[in-house]
């Protein structure tokens, strides 16, 4: 789950970034107007060379501040840029320096959590504001007006970023609400999957194995009588099929209770117990550059991969079986049995085939399966 924290964000928008640079290109267009220009020019004018330069490279030092920041070094880098700006508006009064004060004071508390050095920042721009004003024009009432001016700002400015911290605070409510909406469902998921497991193995798998036991006994009792060949073979194949049909409720069970996310060598584990089990060459080729998988994704190979082998088991036993597992774009699956000729019956059926292919559409993938000239073919295509 993804969380956007707006108060904690980096303006690095064309508008916002103009704005920081704004103060750096004033001062030097003020600086160099001011070699050419015979207004009033209250300090030598190295001196202002050196406060300009002041200015620009504490007002580049600020371009990385984050709403919410705690003030620390750019801190005081914004304290001396506001210095150095009122000195030169001081030195300057003809120039548009007048901006300095008010763009810092703004940018305190703008950007910084509530602290005394924002409110230093602000002192030291409200004076920097109205005494090189007046002293340049000898009127307390508009001394006084860009105090009020610059006060006006720092408030709004204040008010700015309470609303933030709230949406802030209101997007995080949110987030942790969805959270506890998601682990609820997920509890209650895992709790249904509990509950079929129960019932799964306590009704269908004791009755197939009570079936399968007796199915023996009949056999045996059979044999014994001297029954017909053909009723022993019945007896036999419907014993095979009763313990097939354990051994599926037993994986249906262990799928359920499953928490655990495969990887690729549970993969090799399914292809190796598949070689164990039938004596036949079975092989997992890997190709493209490994990496991790999305948990569904990765189940749902492992899934398929299952199915696919359950079903060569059953109608093709002893094939040989070759799985290709690809990292290209899209992740793609492969498994193939060799068996020597065209399957008699192409059609595909039960409810494996469709449980593959619902697994798919589930992680919008797709499936295909189908006869090959020399066996069956299943390619599960899943992107990631």
């Amino acid at each position: 789950m993804n969380l956007r924290l707006a108060g904690r964000a980096r303006n690095t928008s064309v508008p916002g970034l103009l704005l920081r640079a704004a103060p750096g290109v004033i001062t030097i267009i003020s600086v160099v107007a001011a070699a050419r220009s015979d207004d009033l020019q209250r300090l030598p004018y190295w001196a202002i060379v050196v406060l300009g330069v002041v200015v620009v490279v504490s007002n580049g030092s600020l371009f990385g501040l984050r709403y919410g920041d705690r003030p620390g070094p750019a801190g005081y880098g914004m304290l001396v840029f506001t210095i150095a700006g009122s000195l030169l508006w001081y030195a300057l009064p003809a120039s548009a320096m007048l901006v300095i004060p008010f763009w810092a004071s703004r940018a305190a508390v703008r950007y910084f959590r509530a602290g005394r050095l924002e409110w230093v920042v602000v002192a030291v721009s409200i004076v920097g504001a109205t005494v090189p004003l007046y002293i340049t024009t000898h009127s307390i009432p508009g001394a006084c007006g860009a105090g009020f001016g610059l006060l006006t700002l720092t408030l709004a400015s204040v008010n700015r970023r309470s609303r933030e911290q709230q949406l802030e605070d209101l997007e995080v409510s949110l987030a942790r609400k969805q959270a506890a909406i998601e682990e609820h469902g997920r509890a209650a998921a895992l709790a249904e999957r509990a509950r079929i497991a129960r019932d799964v193995h306590d009704v269908l798998a004791h009755s197939l194995a009570g079936l399968s036991l007796n199915l023996q006994g009949a056999r045996l009792m059979l044999a014994r009588d001297g029954a017909s060949p053909d009723a022993i073979e019945q007896v036999t194949r419907a014993q095979g099929l009763a313990a097939e049909g354990l051994a599926e409720a037993r994986r249906a069970v262990a799928a359920l209770r499953e928490d655990a996310v495969p990887d690729v060598r549970a993969l090799g584990d399914l292809v190796t117990a598949y070689r164990l089990e039938s004596g036949a060459t079975a092989e997992l080729e890997v190709s493209g550059a490994e990496r991790e998988l999305p948990a569904e994704v990765m189940s749902t190979l492992y899934r398929t991969l299952q199915e696919a082998l359950a079903n060569i088991r059953k109608h093709a036993p002893g094939a040989p079986v070759t799985v290709q597992l690809s990292y290209e774009e899209p992740v793609r699956l492969t498994v193939v049995d060799r068996q020597d000729k065209r399957p008699e019956r192409a059609a595909a059926g039960g409810y494996g085939l469709l449980g593959m292919r619902e697994r798919a559409d589930l992680v919008g993938g797709s499936l295909e399966a189908g006869p090959t000239a020399t066996g069956w073919r299943v390619e599960l295509k899943v992107p990631a």
